[in-house]
């Protein structure tokens, strides 16, 4: 009978630091080939990390450890803290948020918007962190609360939660060494219960400072810094130091959802030694045996199934025997058959990580059945002659080996605390993989980010690699990417076809890169160009490349009448459609309406929301509408009924200079021809029109260099006298059209902006088809009104963009001219993003499948409170750090006598920059911004207290949070204070 699996509990993503290795995929490789991880460190090194004198020169003194690199950095931006608050924080718990982070982005979730009721499980070992501080005897009353806020337990799991916006339960999960693997057994039981539907298992076990141990006759700590389980040279432990986090969800919702699992756990079971043991501090064979079985009862599987067994494995004399002993009976007892179940032992590589040694376990067994590879115990030589191996399902592998043999890959992972918690867990191999995702044909759209450039940097690189050695498929990177990531400040975005090329763009100047302002996104105008622009078959890369762009494209052509939106959507889908004949005013003008139309639908329902709309002749009128003037079947009878009326009026042509308004009028006197300026499009840039003839003849008598000539794609002379025959058609059409106050401003043809509730009148369509187009003054207008906008030029071409960037503003261009140029779309909102203009990304790629990728690049700064800086015998502060009372100092009086001719503005900065961690202060600074909280603003007011002699509301100070608020008040509080002395001396 078929196991029943509807209490499986997915392994969905995991990550890990660990000593020698910053990640899981070198870390699992040093595992594989044997090597032990731990560091003889040199005397100097300990010296300078504060280790006293007299335990350096201590003969049983062992300078050795499982090093953690760089444990001391953090980034503190990512995570919306100052650098102040980053010093009070255990390291472990700042790792921990870290890797918490990582490993929700391994499982392909957003760390800041989960989308899932998640559940924090933590555990750290006890924090010497802040034993350092309290021993050095610089604590005030105000850095004690700051520092048992930052390294207690209680709060690590809520302080988790917050930082990561995450609403489950949260526990604090302490049982020493056993304390990760109880977690993820309560987080199995919330699962199952619905407590949560995601829940993070996370721990830390860190000494600080890193630095050797004292051995001590008949300890567990072995003298010569070599941890080795069940070894016949087995003496004791080697402390390591190490965080790991695993995602858990239930297995039906992770294979629904999310990248593939990465194993399976099966079944878990905790329990206790009681007092049917020898002493508090040993261990039981009877409590670990029960705990095995019940978790192999629970998991329904029998011992003739388990093949691998990642053990607490201490290397102690008598922790091995008793460990190997349970182990032994309890899956024999389960049907394993002799030398069937490998043992590993990640003590011999990384030392003992403490509280986190239960997920470090589990990681470790979870790459064993998903891999198939059984790594060797590290230093193994020969077994250890007090473990009965005789009849024993256990052996010692002394090297990798495949995992032997057919059916699931399954383990077992113990882990045994101080005290007699028991946990074990049974995990087997992940389902089979569906089929990779097939390659999709055309571009798609990749977007990285990072709260530095830095990062993001490394980020950029990362992947790179990651896609030369894995060939993942774009469409699934950029699902994983756009929906599985927090979209952070600095940001970059590539397009690419193929995995290749994408590897090769990460890096490379063809990215698009830019910063989310500070302010907010810049306000978004959009540009709708005129009648020249269009081109056969302009709509594909639209349709290709926008999201939202084929529906919003439907609706507009069942506006116009079957047999123009018959040929409209021909001229737009079909690049061999005749151009002569999309050239014609009357096809021309409905085509252009209608791309732009559905493009700026499509923009607006990505979460592009425009400031301003413009447009450029036929474009006013789709500036019109989408700006609410107009409604659709309005519009697009207007534009119908324009089109047919030009093409009825005598033949013209148009020719773009690069001049201005005065200086084309010199040129049209002196020529003596009778032509008219149609459009000013910018201070350099104007269009003259007027007969063909006439046109042909005034461009070749241009003074040779005088000015540039280009001739448009127009058979009409439009916004001259030869279009005067289409007034009369307008005017009627019009006469049947209501006219709406425009929802936001409209930068109009004549140069004005109306603004949300103008009335327009009719005559303004009929005029605009007429007069001259003021697009350059009306521009003009809008930068004033809205300073740093970006223009969107939402149709073919990039005509309006050049106009737009040459009177200083940024432009994007939303599509280029070519029929199959998808990529300039995706690039287009690729650029928007990285601007922080909302664009609902995810809608780009709706194809794909997560999948597991490289995680954030952490690299922060270095952190370290100066209370728990380094003190060499004893607790005199370091040169520069003033010695600090300790936290039974007489409290602070009620009502302190503030000194005299005080420095308000630099006191005030002194203080920030203690509470902040911040330099290089502005008055216009945000206290709030900069990483202040409730906490810290109520301990600025108590110093403020104590330093000027005036109660601050602590009120005042959130309200008003700037340096340049701050000192005010203060000063302002300091002459109230003044007055009051005088008034009753």
């Amino acid at each position: 009978m078929a196991r029943d699996r509807s209490l499986d509990i997915a392994v969905s993503g995991m990550a890990g630091r660990f000593p020698g290795s910053p990640e899981l995929t070198r870390w699992w490789s040093a595992l594989t080939d044997g090597q032990v991880l731990t560091r003889r460190y040199q005397r100097h090194e300990l010296a300078a990390e504060g280790v006293p004198r007299h335990l350096l020169d201590d003969p049983d003194y062992v300078p050795v450890h499982g090093h953690l690199a760089d444990a001391d950095r953090f980034d503190n931006a990512l995570f919306r803290m100052s650098p102040r608050e980053a010093e009070m924080l255990d390291p472990q718990h700042r790792l921990m948020l870290e890797c918490a982070w990582s490993a929700l982005e391994d499982a392909g979730v957003n760390p800041l918007d989960t989308g899932l009721t998640t559940g924090v499980y933590a555990s750290a070992s006890s924090s010497d962190y802040l034993r350092r501080m309290v021993a050095g005897g610089r604590l005030t009353p105000l850095t004690l609360e700051d520092a048992l806020h930052g390294t207690q337990p209680d709060f690590l799991a809520s302080l988790l939660s917050y930082r990561l916006n995450l609403n489950g339960p949260a526990l604090a999960v302490q049982t020493a060494c056993s304390s990760s693997l109880v977690a993820v057994h309560l987080a199995v039981q919330a699962l199952l219960n619905g407590d949560c539907d995601q829940a993070l298992v996370v721990a830390a076990g860190m000494a600080f400072p890193q630095a050797g141990h004292l051995h001590v006759p008949g300890g567990i700590h072995s003298p010569t810094g070599h941890c080795r389980p069940f070894d016949a040279r087995a003496d004791g432990i080697v402390a390591g130091s190490g965080v790991a986090c695993v995602v858990l969800r239930r297995l039906a919702d992770a294979l629904d959802d999310g990248p593939a699992p990465h194993g399976v756990i099966l079944g878990t079971a905790v329990n206790n030694d009681g007092s049917a043991k020898v002493g508090y501090y040993a261990p039981s064979v009877e409590g670990q045996q029960a705990v095995i079985r019940a978790a192999l009862r629970t998991a329904d599987v029998g011992g003739e199934t388990i093949g691998y067994l990642e053990s607490h494995g201490t290397g102690t004399r008598i922790g091995d025997p008793i460990e190997w002993a349970a182990a032994s009976a309890a899956l024999r007892a389960s049907g394993a058959r002799p030398a069937q179940v490998a043992v590993g032992a990640l003590k011999a590589n990384t030392g003992h990580l403490d509280n986190a040694a239960g997920v470090a376990g589990l990681i470790k067994a979870i790459l064993v059945v998903r891999d198939g590879v059984i790594p060797p115990v590290a230093g193994h030589g020969a077994l250890n002659p007090l473990l009965d191996h005789e009849e024993s399902p256990l052996y010692v592998p002394d090297q990798a080996r495949p995992w032997p043999g057919d059916g699931p890959r399954r383990a077992g992972v113990s882990s045994f605390g101080v005290g007699g918690t028991n946990a074990h867990v049974v995990v087997e191999q992940p389902p089979v993989a569906s089929p990779q995702s097939q390659a999709d044909p055309g571009h798609r759209l990749v977007v990285l980010s990072a709260a530095d450039g830095a990062a993001l940097d490394r980020a950029a690189t990362r992947l790179a690699a990651h896609l030369g050695a894995h060939r993942t498929e774009p469409g699934d990177v950029a699902r994983t990417l756009a929906t599985g990531r927090a979209h952070l400040t600095e940001r970059l975005a590539v397009v690419a076809a193929d995995t290749d090329q994408l590897a090769r763009r990460l890096t490379s100047g063809d990215a698009l890169r830019a910063g989310v302002p500070a302010s907010g996104p810049a306000p978004i105008v959009l540009a709708f160009p005129g009648q020249g622009a269009q081109h056969p078959g302009m709509a594909r890369p639209l349709a290709t490349g926008l999201p939202g762009f084929a529906p919003a494209l439907a609706t507009v052509l069942d506006a116009y009448d079957p047999t123009t939106a018959e040929l409209v959507g021909r001229a737009l889908h079909d690049p061999r459609f005749p151009a002569d004949e999309l050239a014609e005013t009357a096809l021309a003008q409905p085509a252009l309406f209608a791309v732009e139309h559905a493009a700026a639908a499509a923009l607006r329902a990505l979460g592009l929301r425009p400031a301003a709309v413009i447009g450029h002749s036929l474009g006013e009128i789709t500036a019109a509408c989408v700006a609410g003037v107009l409604d659709l079947a309005d519009a697009a009878r207007l534009v119908t009924v324009r089109g047919q009326a030009m093409q009825q009026c005598p033949p013209g042509a148009m020719l773009a200079l690069t001049c201005g308004r005065a200086e084309a009028d010199d040129l049209i006197r002196a020529s003596g021809l009778a032509l008219e300026v149609a459009a000013v499009n910018s201070p350099d840039h104007t269009v003259v029109a007027g007969p063909p003839h006439v046109v042909d003849a005034f461009e070749a008598g241009l003074p040779p260099g005088r000015v540039r000539a280009r001739r448009l794609r127009s058979r009409r002379a439009f916004h001259t006298a030869l279009v005067d025959a289409a007034d009369a058609p307008l005017r009627e059409a019009l006469g049947a059209t209501r006219l709406r106050p425009p929802t936001l401003p409209w930068a109009a043809n004549n140069g004005d902006v109306l603004v949300p509730g103008t009335p327009v009148e009719a005559t303004r369509f009929t005029a605009q088809a007429r007069h001259t187009v003021q697009f350059g003054p009306a521009l003009e207008k809008l930068a004033g009104r809205f300073p740093g906008a970006v223009v969107v030029e939402v149709g073919p071409g990039h005509a309006l963009s050049t106009l737009a960037e040459s009177g200083g503003l940024t432009a994007v261009p939303l599509c280029g001219g070519r029929t199959d140029d998808d990529e300039a779309v995706l690039g287009a909102l690729g650029r928007l993003w990285t601007m922080g203009q909302p664009v609902a990304i995810e809608a780009t790629c709706p194809t794909g499948r997560r999948v597991h990728l490289p995680g954030y690049a952490f690299h922060g700064p270095r952190h370290l409170a100066a209370e728990a800086a380094p003190v060499a015998d004893g607790p005199t502060p370091p040169a520069g750090v003033p010695p600090l009372v300790a936290a039974t100092t007489t409290p602070v009086p009620d009502h302190p006598a503030g000194p005299t001719g005080h420095d308000v503005p630099a006191l005030v900065g002194r203080l920030w920059r203690d509470l902040l961690g911040r330099d290089q202060l502005s008055d216009d600074a945000d206290f709030f911004d900069l990483g202040g909280d409730s906490l810290s603003v109520t301990h600025l007011a108590r110093r403020l207290r104590t330093d000027l002699g005036v109660r601050v509301p602590i009120r005042d100070l959130m309200t008003r949070p700037t340096l340049g608020d701050h000192t005010s008040l203060c000063r302002a509080l300091l002459d109230d204070d003044t007055r009051a002395r005088v008034t009753v001396g």
